[in-house]
């Protein structure tokens, strides 16, 4: 019930007040309906078929004057103003139908948009936690489900209004028939409650097997390299086969639920009309003109009551989908960087030196440090390099200067200055990342360039390309900066895709270009033009390099080396290669020899 509501708040804030004038003008149908089912009297009675006794029933003395006026006059009169009545209800349900369509449309969008703006903002940690594909299930299809779900929860309340209406209007003409029917409906829905529970269960499968089947076809797919190369095709048609086969086990009951619900609920409603006009008429001893509107007014008010079944049904079917779009939307608010509008939009200026002050860092409270007592300084306008084995840190420290990752002790200084959350996006503003498994989307060189500036004219996207090393293969494919590369620029080799991310990382002229072993894939020649290119840069802005091919950094102002999350040394180059008991030293002679 917690989750409904939360729901019926999210449409409250998106919508406001309108969302209650709908459900008003919703159950005032169900009035409109009433009105017309009670000119049904008078009109018989005009008939001069059966007299139906409207002076027995007060509510329908309000026709008592009709009997005055000749039928030839009133019948038509009663005809129009029931054709009105038909015709400005359909109008109004016509115009109910499209705005409520509208608000279901604008509610999803409003939660994709709220959902994945928090995805956005929430920190590096919360995206080390979770599995990709889980987040993209819960955008794509959790959230359509549960808009879905909190419509039906409004066909729900207005099936209940329209519902109210036509018992009152019921209970009036007769309360002691109605009450005898309303009793008999409580015993319906009393006996159907089994099919909420099974609704709920099936919901909670469906959820997890649409989690099963995203995470493994976004697996393979992102592995369909692997897949192919090691002949692994049989055993993923093996497993795809094993999840369709339970998705598609799960529709045909989630069918089979439905229609044995409905089944139900006929078969009873049928059983039901019978021993209510069977009770009606030998114990009630109703009047015809009662028994005929009773008849009526229910007759139209179980398809509704099977409705609210249905509703429910569905409403319990997307329960589960409430509460994965809720948890995911409080984790992210939770694991927020900063208070979204509190950024600040202009780029951080670095002027003397950045510096780590007795770090510690962990990925989870329960594991060792990945880094511990680091004390650092990088200056500004210079390059530092960081290397050592696989597993040193290097990366987890990069991190942590770029704001990513927390230090659970120690802190960060900006010239001097604690980096505060507030300040984030301003350093990742000043900031170029190419990283070593360098990502790119599926559309054109070009665009794939101004994402990080827009306003980049032709010659300083060229200029780009040229620094990088890029500019000669872009101006061999086949249209150049507007070719389509590919998703994740597949139809580009590793190289030329490192190539193109570094210029993207010029292109955006930052003041702090970090660079984790963007080199790696380059042949000696374009990796010599890289080393000349960053030699220009110094002294323009403050270079980041992790290295493992140690001969990148060999212009480095700075060198620092890891083990196991520490500092072991730091010094120039030079001075470190010379120490022959130290793991630089060690690290290029293992280098040199693999080289000769």
């Amino acid at each position: 019930m917690k989750s409904i509501l939360y729901f019926l708040k999210q449409i409250h804030s998106y919508s406001g007040k309108i969302i209650y004038i709908n459900l008003t003008a919703m159950a005032s149908i169900g009035l409109l309906e009433g009105v017309a089912i009670l000119l049904l009297v008078p009109l018989i009675s005009m008939s001069g078929v059966i007299d139906l006794g409207i002076d027995t029933i007060p509510l329908l003395q309000v026709f008592s004057f009709m009997e005055n006026i000749p039928a030839s006059v009133g019948l038509p009169i009663i005809l129009i103003f029931y054709v009105f009545l038909v015709v400005g209800q359909n109008i109004v349900k016509r115009q109910l139908t499209v705005k409520n369509t509208s608000i279901q449309q604008g509610f999803l969008r409003y939660m994709r948009v709220e959902t994945y703006r928090s995805l956005l903002h929430a920190n590096w940690s919360f995206f080390i936690k979770h599995r990709k594909s889980d987040l993209i299930n819960i955008l794509t299809g959790e959230i359509a489900r549960s808009s879905a779900g909190a419509y039906s929860v409004l066909q729900f309340i207005a099936s209940l209004g329209f519902s109210f209406i036509q018992i009152t209007l019921a209970f009036v003409l007769s309360p002691s028939i109605t009450t005898f029917v309303l009793l008999c409906g409580l015993v319906l829905i009393f006996f159907n409650r089994k099919f909420l529970k099974r609704s709920l269960a099936l919901g909670s499968r469906n959820y997890e097997l649409g989690r099963e089947y995203l995470g493994g076809i976004t697996d393979q797919v992102n592995g369909i390299k692997d897949i192919k190369s090691n002949t692994l095709e049989a055993s993923r048609i093996e497993w795809f086969e094993s999840v369709t086969e339970k998705m598609e086990a799960e529709q045909v009951e989630y069918t089979r639920l439905k229609s044995t619900s409905q089944l139900y609920y006929k078969i009873a409603s049928a059983v039901l009309i019978a021993a209510f006009i069977y009770f009606a008429l030998m114990l009630f001893q109703a009047q015809a003109a009662q028994l005929l509107l009773i008849i009526a007014i229910f007759s139209r008010l179980w398809p509704t009551v099977a409705g609210i079944q249905a509703s429910m049904e569905q409403i319990a079917t997307t329960i589960p989908s409430f509460k994965a779009v809720i948890s995911l939307q409080n984790e992210c608010r939770q694991s927020a960087e900063f208070e979204i509008g509190s950024e600040n939009k202009h780029a951080l200026q670095v002027n003397y030196q950045i510096q780590c002050e007795n770090v510690f860092f962990r990925y989870n409270s329960q594991t060792q440090y990945a880094l511990e007592s680091i004390d650092l300084t990088i200056p500004a306008n210079q390059m530092t390099a960081f290397v050592g084995r696989s597993g040193a840190g290097k990366s987890t420290l990069i991190d942590i200067l770029m704001g990513l990752n927390k230090p659970e002790k120690g802190q960060v200084l900006i010239d001097g200055r604690p980096l505060r959350s507030d300040q984030l996006t301003s350093l990742r503003r000043a900031i170029s990342y190419v990283p070593q498994d360098p990502f790119l989307f599926n559309t054109t060189v070009r665009e794939n360039l101004e994402l990080v500036n827009g306003k980049a004219t032709e010659g300083e996207i060229w200029e780009a390309l040229e620094f990088s090393s890029a500019a000669e293969f872009v101006q061999k494919l086949p249209n150049g900066l507007d070719t389509v590369i590919g998703d994740r620029g597949v139809k580009l080799s590793g190289g030329e895709r490192q190539r193109l991310v570094l210029a993207r990382a010029i292109l955006r002229n930052p003041s702090i270009l970090v660079l984790d072993e963007a080199t790696s894939a380059l042949d000696t020649e374009n990796e010599a033009k890289i080393q000349g290119a960053l030699e220009r840069l110094k002294g323009r802005m403050t270079i980041i390099v992790i290295a493992h091919r140690l001969s990148t950094i060999k212009n480095a102002d700075k060198v620092v080396v890891l083990e196991e999350g520490r500092i072991i040394q730091e010094g120039a180059f030079a001075k470190l290669s010379v120490e022959k008991k130290g793991v630089f030293s060690h690290l290029l002679r293992h280098q040199l020899e693999a080289i000769q």
